[in-house]
């Protein structure tokens, strides 16, 4: 996990300890279970805004601060994140898409035993 730009000790035995699941699910049960899905509140023609909650608080915490540092030291998070907020995203949004993004390659690292590279994501 260490290998991945923005994952530091703490973030990776925060991981380590507070989702055993990491590695045995698929991208969207792993995003849902740390609460970074998003869930969109319509009814009807009302539209509402989506939101994240719910999921594992420590765990979405540790993604947070790790994609803060991905989005500037990981050069596919950051260019991702830069093609989020030009294409208007508000920046805490694309910072969450970059933690829902960096989770999901966790997740595939794991389950398929490899170190990071910079043509993983």
């Amino acid at each position: 996990m260490k290998s991945v730009p923005g994952i530091g000790d703490q973030i990776a035995r925060t991981l380590i300890a507070e989702l055993p699941e990491l590695g045995k699910l698929d991208r969207r049960q792993i995003a849902a279970l740390v609460g970074l899905a998003p869930w969109t509140r319509q009814s009807g023609q009302w539209r509402g805004k989506s939101f994240i909650g719910g999921g594992r608080a420590a765990v979405r915490t540790a993604l947070y601060m790790g994609a803060l540092v991905a989005a500037r030291h990981n050069h596919t998070l950051k260019t991702f994140r830069d093609r989020l907020v030009a294409q208007g995203k508000p920046k805490l949004v694309a910072i969450i898409a970059v933690a829902r993004k960096l989770i999901t390659i966790l997740n595939a690292l794991i389950r398929d035993n490899q170190s990071w590279r910079e043509q993983n994501a």
